[in-house]
């Protein structure tokens, strides 16, 4: 009676207890699986997944009892969905501190100033060298200017140099010749003495003997009576004309005795005319000394 009002009263039973133990030991091997797959994901890659799919078997009812109540039919048992273990998310990176973040970008600051620096340098480099390049190709041009003018002037003193000798070498020539003349007119005939250097025959001038040769002509006429002391000399020039005739005369040079200046002044006026000299001239101009007691 009593078990009879128990069973009237309690839930069905439900079956499926040994299902259930299954289940349980499933998922606690997944679990294992699972924490031993999270120690080692970091040196193997994932690549395997798993799925698992469960049925439960239909429920057993019993028998209805005697007028009991029909009992509502059992839930089914809901599949279980299949566990995917998550893809482990990366380490997130760790926050940088404003600090280090300028500390990073002074760095980076100073290594482009350093860059453009290096940078100017060069272009500074190339350019002092360029500069370089063109002071040396102007020098070189200066020297080799002035080489051409050096050049230039040893050439033209060379020419003149060579003008000089040549000069010089005329000249000698020139001796040479009249020495060789001199020796060919050096024939019988010849006036002149044994130093003479001339190259005529005979001398343009009067000869030796023509001035004691105008000094007879001439004294005759002078008439001077008055004693003087001493032997005083007067010198006159006197100018003559081809044939001889006496043109004109003065006192170059005074005896210091005026009586006798004039004595010979008269007696050249009284000549008039000179004689000839050996070669048949008379000199157009004569220089002439007197003195009283020659």
């Amino acid at each position: 009676m009593n078990d009879l009002a128990h069973n009237e009263f309690a839930p069905p039973p439900v079956g499926g207890f040994g299902r259930s133990l299954s289940f349980a030991l499933f998922m606690h091997f997944l679990l294992l699986a699972a924490l031993t797959w999270g120690v080692q994901w970091k040196t193997e890659p994932n690549n395997l997944s798993a799925s698992a799919e469960l049925w439960s078997a239909m429920p057993v009812e019993a028998a209805p009892a005697a007028n009991e109540p029909e009992p509502s039919p059992p839930e089914p048992v809901k599949k279980a969905e299949p566990q995917i273990e998550p893809k482990p998310t990366p380490p997130a990176p760790s926050k940088v501190s404003a600090a280090a973040e300028r500390e990073a970008a002074d760095i980076a600051l100073k290594k482009e100033k350093e860059k453009e620096k290096k940078l100017q340098e060069k272009k500074e480099a190339e350019l002092e060298k360029k500069k370089k390049l063109e002071k040396e190709k102007r020098e070189k041009e200066k020297l080799e200017k002035e080489k051409e003018k050096e050049k230039a002037k040893e050439i033209e003193k060379k020419k003149k140099e060579d003008a000089k000798k040549a000069v010089a070498e005329e000249k000698r020539n020139d001796a040479l010749r009249n020495e060789n003349l001199k020796r060919m007119q050096g024939m019988a005939g010849a006036s002149g003495d044994e130093n003479a250097r001339g190259s005529a025959l005979k001398a343009s001038g009067p000869s030796p003997s023509y001035a004691g040769r105008i000094r007879a002509r001439i004294r005759p006429n002078i008439t001077f009576t008055e004693d003087v002391a001493g032997n005083p000399k007067a010198e006159v020039e006197v100018r003559t004309s081809p044939d001889g005739t006496i043109i004109s005369r003065k006192l170059l040079s005074s005896s210091g005795n005026k009586a006798w200046d004039e004595a010979v002044l008269k007696a050249i006026d009284k000549t008039a005319t000179l004689p000839r000299d050996e070669d048949g001239r008379v000199p157009p101009v004569l220089e002439i000394s007197f003195r009283p007691k020659d």
